[in-house]
């Protein structure tokens, strides 16, 4: 298993991350506990969690993701063995903190609390920012506006937040600190503050990127590389999706869409012409598709690494296995024909 570093902390973790955020849900607390078991045994030190899991998110399972990864460290004694990263929730969930959670001191200062009781640890690797509290394009909302965004009040907000950082780093309660699906701007504005005020450093960014899904590139590609800020990448199958499993409306029992009552922004016939321009691309070549997909994004050269979620033991394999293959100049030529074809299908 390659292992590079986290951004400039001097952490080296896996190229595949574990997601974790199934479980409570649709997995067990054994389930998730035996896919920590392999992964371990696999060469992956990396694993990825959040406060508001098990998704889909709901509030009878809010947490209950982080009490299982703590129930295994309870059990397996490897805390040290593993580098961690959860987030703290921004705003827009009810349940979360009475309605009133957001990224801000007060809010951080609850969620570590929160997270560190349920994870049965003393302390957290990599600390992330789930989503701003300024308006963000992801989650499919792509034609978000930032008119009426006053500058001036956001980047009191972050230097806050920089400063609850920094007090939870000297405690010992967190080690470094990441975002997660933010812009250039708010990235390359929380670099600024933590220079200017000696405040620490995001060492990284988790964002969606996939075969479907290549807004990073043109927007944050130049930063992750020139200030060390590398992608940890999430959806890289597209919850899935890049299978097949969904073509045409279809819904497997026990899929995750099964679970969505609204639906999901990636099911449409132009994201269906897609995963099936992939789906022979890799069939060409001799290659399963999810593992293409994996592939394709571990060796893109803004990506630190890709995290991974499975419902099986049989998608954990398959999808860890992704990290021993390379794909050729010919295949990432036919997958940028597909992409030039379908640059934006959901």
């Amino acid at each position: 298993m390659e292992h590079r570093k986290l951004g400039r902390t001097g952490l080296d973790v896996s190229v595949i991350c574990l997601g974790t955020m199934t479980w409570g849900e649709q997995n067990t607390e054994a389930d998730g506990h035996a896919q920590m078991d392999y992964a371990v045994s696999r060469g992956v030190n990396f694993f990825d969690t959040a406060e508001l899991y098990a998704v889909p998110t709901r509030k009878d399972t809010y947490g209950r993701t982080e009490e299982i990864i703590g129930t295994w460290f309870a059990a397996r004694k490897k805390r040290d063995d593993i580098i961690l990263a959860t987030k703290v929730a921004g705003p827009g969930i009810g349940w979360i903190r009475g309605g009133n959670a957001r990224i801000d001191r007060q809010n951080i200062m609850q969620a570590v609390e929160g997270s560190l009781k349920r994870l049965q640890t003393d302390y957290i690797d990599l600390y992330q920012l789930h989503w701003p509290n300024r308006p963000t394009y992801h989650f499919g909302r792509h034609n978000v506006s930032f008119a009426g965004v006053d500058p001036k009040v956001e980047e009191a907000n972050l230097l806050e937040v920089l400063q609850c950082l920094d007090e939870l780093v000297k405690a010992g309660k967190i080690r470094h600190v990441g975002l997660s699906d933010d812009t250039a701007w708010g990235t390359m504005k929380y670099l600024q503050l933590a220079d200017k005020h000696g405040l620490p450093r995001m060492a990284s960014l988790q964002n969606e990127y996939s075969l479907l899904c290549r807004m990073f590139e043109p927007e944050l590609h130049e930063i992750a590389v020139m200030e060390d800020v590398g992608l940890l990448a999430w959806s890289s199958l597209a919850a899935g999706a890049i299978s097949g499993k969904y073509l045409d409306g279809a819904l497997p029992d026990g899929t995750r869409r099964t679970l969505l009552p609204d639906g999901t922004h990636r099911a449409n016939p132009v994201a269906d012409e897609a995963i099936r321009a992939y789906i022979g691309v890799a069939k060409k070549f001799g290659l399963d598709v999810c593992q293409m997909a994996l592939a394709f994004v571990r060796q893109r050269p803004f990506t630190t690494s890709v995290i991974i979620g499975a419902t099986t033991m049989e998608q954990l394999k398959s999808n860890i296995d992704s990290a021993d293959l390379t794909l050729s100049s010919d295949v990432l030529a036919a997958i940028e024909a597909v992409y030039a074809r379908y640059t934006r299908p959901f």
